[in-house]
C-alpha cells in the first residue's frame, strides 16, 4: 500500500460502459488504494461518480481520496478545465491515465470518414490534448509521470477489424515515445500500456453494438485465442499503469509495455 502515497492523478474514462470493472474504474480504484488523490473524468458524469462511490466505499486504505469531474476529452478547452480543475482542487498534478477510447468495426471499404475522424479525435488527438494541458504543471514541478492507454491492435491484426482504431492505437505509440523524449530531462516520464483481449464492460459493448451476435460464445472464443485459455482484466491493466506512475519506474520512459498473457508472441 502507499506506492503513490499523497501523490494526484487525474485518470480520464474513469467510468464504465457498463456493469463490471474496466481498465479506467479498476485504474482509479488502484491508485486511491494506493495513496492518491484521484480526479475521475468521465463524458458520462453519473459513471464517473460510481467510480467516486466505489472508492469511498473501499475506504481507500492507503488514505487516497477522489473527486469528479464531467469533459469530452476529444475538446482543448474542455481539457484545459479538467487540469485548471485538478491544480484548483488538489494543487499539483503529478499524474496523467490517459484511458478514453472508442472502437467502430470495419476494414478500409467499410470505414467513413466520420467513423475516421472520430475514432482518431477520441483514441489520439485526446491525448495530444490532455498532455498539452498537463505537462506544463509537471514542468513546473520538475516531475510527472504520462501513461496512455493503446492495445495490442496497434503492433498486431485482430480477426475483427477495425481499421480506425489499429491506427490510433498505433498513434498512441509514436506520440508516446516522441513526448517521453522531448521531456525526459524535464523529470517528467511518458509510457504506453497495451492490452491485450480482455474481459471488460468496453469488449462486451463493442461486441453487442458493433459485431452483434451471441457475445457468449464470441467472449469464450477470445479466451481459446489466449495462451492462458482465458483473456485478461481491468485489474491487470490497472497494476501495471500502477508500476508506470510510480517511482518504481523512475527510469523507465518512451516504453510501450504490452499486456496480453503472451497472445502476440504467438499471433
Amino acid at each position: 500500500m502507499g506506492r503513490i502515497q499523497d501523490k494526484v492523478a487525474i485518470v480520464t474514462g474513469a467510468g464504465s460502459v457498463g456493469p463490471g470493472i474496466g481498465n479506467g474504474r479498476a485504474t482509479a480504484l488502484v491508485f486511491a488504494r494506493e495513496g492518491a488523490r484521484v480526479l475521475l473524468v468521465d463524458r458520462d458524469l453519473a459513471l464517473a461518480e460510481e467510480t467516486c462511490r466505489m472508492i469511498a466505499e473501499a475506504g481507500a486504505s492507503a488514505g487516497g481520496e477522489s473527486s469528479t469531474f464531467q469533459a469530452d476529452v476529444s475538446d482543448a478547452a474542455a481539457c484545459g478545465g479538467i487540469a485548471a480543475a485538478c491544480i484548483e482542487r488538489y494543487g499539483r498534478i503529478d499524474i496523467l491515465h490517459n484511458n478514453v477510447g472508442i472502437e467502430i468495426a470495419g476494414g478500409l471499404a467499410d470505414t467513413t470518414e466520420e467513423a475516421w475522424d472520430r475514432t482518431l479525435a477520441v483514441n489520439l488527438k485526446s491525448m495530444f490534448l490532455m498532455a498539452k494541458a498537463v505537462v506544463p504543471h509537471m514542468e513546473r514541478q520538475g516531475s510527472g509521470a504520462i501513461v496512455n492507454i493503446s492495445s495490442i491492435n496497434a503492433i498486431r491484426t485482430l480477426p475483427a477489424l477495425s481499421l480506425p482504431y489499429a491506427v490510433s492505437k498505433a498513434g498512441v505509440i509514436a506520440f508516446t515515445r516522441d513526448v517521453a523524449v522531448e521531456y525526459a530531462a524535464k523529470g517528467i516520464r511518458v509510457n504506453a500500456v497495451l492490452p491485450g483481449m480482455m474481459a471488460t464492460p468496453f469488449v462486451v459493448a463493442a461486441l453487442t453494438g458493433a459485431y452483434g451476435g451471441d457475445v457468449d460464445a464470441m467472449m469464450k472464443r477470445r479466451d481459446g485465442l489466449c495462451p492462458t485459455g482465458r483473456q485478461g482484466d481491468g485489474w491487470d491493466v490497472a497494476h501495471l499503469s500502477l508500476f508506470l506512475a510510480s517511482d518504481e519506474a523512475k527510469y523507465v520512459t518512451g516504453e510501450s509495455v504490452v499486456v496480453d498473457g503472451a497472445q502476440t508472441c504467438r499471433l
